[in-house]
């Protein structure tokens, strides 16, 4: 399973570098070993083109080094503190993406200006305060005012996005970053309006009923239901 985990984890690093939301050893994602009360996570200052499966570092809900033979993520307080906290959450990304990371700079959430942000995130992106790197302090303000959400800004930071798995926090990452880059390009224009509320509300749940694959069932069923009904 650990060798596994390993390997996933090493291709969802590389997929971060591919989709162009980190370069040089910045950013990192970690994952919740199922059944063990442990995590995986990047080994700190590693560049990607040089991770491998043997680089990742296994370590404890307190932080101890459990397997691997370089140091943690310098950012292991943080993830450590959100799985602590949010027993739903198995799978961690941090970035700093340039156009979500633009809004961070100037402590700015990302409206929801399109349809695409609320059924995704089902409101703005928020932004949190600032908090020092090296802690549990930047956990705490993630945790403070995530919600029900799944991406965060951290002001003068980045982005941490979070996920039932890594793959769900990998797909918000760069959903953040695909929404970050077309607000900005669209306040350029002017006329920014934001959705309302109500119309945010309906379009997530729309999105979380009917989009995709697992609908399937549930539309037949009311196919089925409608053809009963015109008989």
């Amino acid at each position: 399973m650990r060798d596994k985990l390993r390997l996933e984890l090493c291709k969802h690093h590389l997929e971060l570098f591919a989709n162009g939301l980190v370069s040089c050893s910045s950013g990192n994602v970690s994952v919740r070993i199922p059944s063990e009360n442990l995590i995986m996570i990047k080994p700190s200052g590693i560049e990607y083109q040089d991770l491998t499966p043997e680089s990742m570092v296994i370590v404890s809900m307190t932080g101890e080094i459990i397997e691997g033979h370089l140091n943690p993520s310098i950012d292991t307080a943080t993830h450590l503190h959100i799985y602590r906290h949010r027993q739903d959450i198995n799978g961690i990304v941090h970035t700093h993406s340039t156009y979500a990371t633009a809004f961070a700079a100037v402590g700015r959430s990302i409206p929801p200006v399109l349809t695409a942000i609320a059924d995704e995130f089902g409101g703005p992106i928020p932004c949190g305060n600032y908090a020092p790197v090296g802690g549990e302090s930047i956990g705490r303000e993630i945790i403070r005012c995530i919600g029900t959400g799944t991406a965060v800004l951290l002001k003068h930071h980045g982005v941490f996005t979070i996920g039932a798995s890594v793959k769900a926090a990998i797909r918000a990452a760069i959903r953040t970053e695909e929404n970050a880059k077309i607000v900005y390009l669209a306040s350029q224009l002017d006329n920014l309006q934001e959705l309302a509320p109500e119309e945010v509300a309906r379009a997530r749940q729309t999105y979380i009923e009917k989009y995709g694959q697992n609908c399937r069932k549930k539309l037949s069923s009311l196919n089925t239901q409608a053809i009963g009904r015109n008989q």
